[in-house]
């Protein structure tokens, strides 16, 4: 991006977060606009750009050749996530985001309306989750069932906060149950927070787990397998994108195009540790490995009924636990792009 491209998102990530503040003293469950009736055209004007926060797509095209099959024009945001993109969707300043399954749920309970065009797991059996329940040293945790009573560091707006909750709910607990300390999961927060004790458990995941464990292991730090499923990932578009006629056919492509880069990352393991993890993220050699030995293979499916219900069950849990109001999981689907990704991962493998 260039370097006016980011002082101008950079102002808008501020105004943003401004009116995400004010969105959040003043909740309202009146978006989920229904686009399913909207065509989507089917050839994309070259000159329709787009906005885009998933630096991690933008390796895998620039490694992989394809960044310059884009048949549109793209604007690449340093961003990914829920608070970021969100921030950046109030302020017009992103079309698409890469996320996982918790930021859209808060984007509806805040007002901000959005619509998630793709979705990825990974395929079964799990090699690893994508958290574990990192154990502070001389917690005396080594249940679930053990959680009871004590500080648990909890993001309410982040996938980790929901698995917090879930956590507590496969352990026939309630928040009232535990202590729950609010804490945003950015960066080594939680890790820190683990080793100097002023939590009891946390969830951690990526690097973060083999850095903790070997930081703080011989002072006791444990981790502790929850069991449950924590591996969505979705391109997460703002509903005024997906419902504009050139904007939505962009879209399109970049979900096609998202679909194969996904499929050449789990293909091309060695060129990937050294592009993305060594290259651009500053890891080692070895974390890149590690992290590439538990990410497993790519599962896109090319029906998103079982996604809905999850979705669905994660909205229940939540509305219950955090005093929202319940809504369908399905409004937060734009349908339309339903078959787009499998069918551009099934196309590409006959082509090759």
């Amino acid at each position: 991006m260039p370097r006016s491209g980011f002082a101008a998102l950079g102002a808008a990530l501020s105004l943003g977060l401004l009116l995400s503040s004010c969105a959040q003293n003043d909740e309202t469950t009146s978006v989920g606009k229904d686009v399913s009736a909207k065509e989507i055209p089917a050839e994309v004007s070259p000159d329709t750009s787009l906005t885009v926060g998933s630096p991690e797509l933008k390796v895998a095209l620039e490694l992989s050749g394809q960044i310059d099959e884009l048949p549109f024009k793209v604007e690449w945001a340093n961003i990914s996530g829920g608070p970021k993109c969100s921030e950046a969707f109030r302020a017009g300043a992103l079309d698409v985001c890469s996320a996982a399954d918790i930021p859209a749920i808060n984007a509806h309970w805040t007002g901000l309306d959005t619509k998630l065009v793709a979705t990825k797991f990974h395929k079964e059996p799990l090699k690893h989750p994508i958290y574990e329940l990192g154990i502070a040293p001389g917690a005396g945790i080594r249940t679930l069932a053990d959680l009871r009573g004590k500080k648990i560091a909890y993001s309410p707006g982040q996938a980790q906060g929901a698995l917090v909750l879930r956590i507590l709910q496969k352990a026939g607990l309630t928040r009232d149950d535990v202590e729950l300390v609010e804490l945003a999961s950015t960066d080594d927060v939680y890790p820190t927070a683990l080793g100097e004790r002023q939590v009891h458990a946390a969830p951690i995941g990526g690097v973060n787990i083999k850095r903790y464990l070997t930081k703080y292991g011989k002072d006791g730090a444990t981790t502790l397998q929850h069991g449950l499923r924590d591996d969505p990932e979705h391109l997460w578009a703002l509903t005024d994108s997906v419902s504009d006629p050139q904007k939505s056919a962009a879209i399109r492509e970049l979900v096609e195009i998202w679909a194969r880069a996904r499929v050449w990352i789990d293909e091309h393991p060695k060129e990937w540790i050294e592009g993305y993890y060594v290259k651009d993220q500053g890891l080692s050699h070895e974390d890149g490995e590690y992290l590439v030995e538990r990410s497993g293979f790519s599962d896109i499916p090319a029906d998103w009924s079982e996604a809905i219900e999850r979705q669905q069950q994660t909205i229940d849990l939540l509305a219950k636990e955090q005093d929202r109001p319940r809504f369908e999981a399905d409004i937060l689907f734009d349908r339309r792009y339903e078959s787009v990704a499998a069918k551009a991962v099934a196309d590409e493998g006959k082509a090759s």
